[in-house]
């Protein structure tokens, strides 16, 4: 089987579901002995294109137009349609991102294929891949199958993956084959404005690195600094399960869960967090998980690299001084 894997780039930059989606797809292939192939488009990608050579797929195809430097869902979906057309593949995954929201449900439609959105996962039972994704606000998660001819399409959810597990080989580099398309400007039906941006006080969580979050075990709002403190001394962003965020206590861009933000940081601190099914589907990714709880049955631990049995009120001055100190 041949995988496609349709990276992104915004404003010059990876966005870093591209990565973990090849990382999905690495670990596709070696459950069914298939191939991964990676496809940038866009206008001046030669670097990136080099770059993904050494990601360990089998070719890179890169698509360059002067009418894909800025995104439109006409010009990715008819690219896409000419190159699927051309490349043959099986399956083509992507990063589920807001832009991939936009037109790849579009792409299936138009080549009359069906396509499992927002996947936490994948099994291979006897050959057939069965994908998993949640339903009802992560309350259950459903098994998906294709039962139509390829190309099948399919895109994983952030943080369903660690990018930082993708296998790479900077001394081998796969050869890139520019991919010629047929684009002009009338098929374009919409014109794109001034890239939007979130309000200066919103926050990108899925791009922090290090996240602190708090939980019902914070008790009330002023209690709130000690953890942004903590927070602060370890260099993290500062997040929240959703009773926080509906109280008012930190704004709604803080939440983490099912219908709030997913995060996959390389270190998550949680402090007073149960551990709700809605909460965790939004932070299991994370490389590194340390709960502090005073309930030792607390859901949390299920799912914890690190926990510990405290009471969070004494354990966030004492680590905040120690962190302090360390610097």
């Amino acid at each position: 089987m041949k995988i496609l894997v349709v990276t992104e780039l915004r404003q010059g930059k990876w966005h870093n579901g591209s990565f973990e989606t090849l990382a999905a797809a690495q670990q596709i292939a070696k459950d069914t002995s298939s191939t991964v192939s990676a496809l940038v488009m866009g206008k001046g990608i030669s670097s990136f294109a080099d770059e993904l050579a050494s990601k360990n797929v089998s070719e890179v195809l890169r698509v360059e137009h002067d009418l894909l430097e800025a995104y439109t869902p006409d010009a990715y979906c008819i690219v896409l349609n000419q190159v699927i057309e051309s490349a043959k593949p099986e399956m083509v995954l992507f990063p589920h991102t807001y832009q991939v929201r936009d037109f790849a449900p579009k792409l299936a439609a138009r080549l009359g294929k069906g396509m499992i959105g927002d996947c936490i996962g994948y099994r291979n039972e006897g050959g057939k891949l069965v994908f998993v994704r949640q339903m009802f606000q992560g309350k259950t998660a459903a098994d998906v199958t294709f039962t139509g001819p390829a190309p099948w399409f399919a895109s994983f959810q952030s943080g369903a993956f660690r990018a930082d597990l993708l296998a790479a080989h900077p001394s081998i580099k796969a050869p890139v084959n520019a991919v010629s398309v047929t684009l002009n400007a009338t098929q374009i039906r919409t014109k794109p404005m001034e890239l939007f941006k979130e309000a200066k006080s919103a926050v990108d969580l899925t791009q922090a690195p290090l996240i602190v979050a708090i939980g019902r075990g914070i008790k009330a709002r002023e209690n709130i600094p000690q953890a942004e403190a903590l927070a602060k001394a370890l260099g993290a962003e500062i997040a929240a399960s959703r009773p926080i965020c509906d109280e008012g206590w930190l704004p709604m861009e803080r939440q983490i869960g099912s219908s709030g933000q997913t995060v996959a940081p390389k270190l998550y601190l949680a402090l007073g967090i149960s551990g709700a099914i809605q909460h965790v589907v939004g932070m299991k990714g994370a490389r590194t998980i340390v709960a502090i709880n005073k309930d030792s049955n607390a859901p949390i631990f299920e799912i914890a690299d690190y926990g510990v049995v405290g009471d969070i009120f004494e354990i966030m001055p004492a680590l905040s001084e120690v962190l302090q100190n360390a610097k």
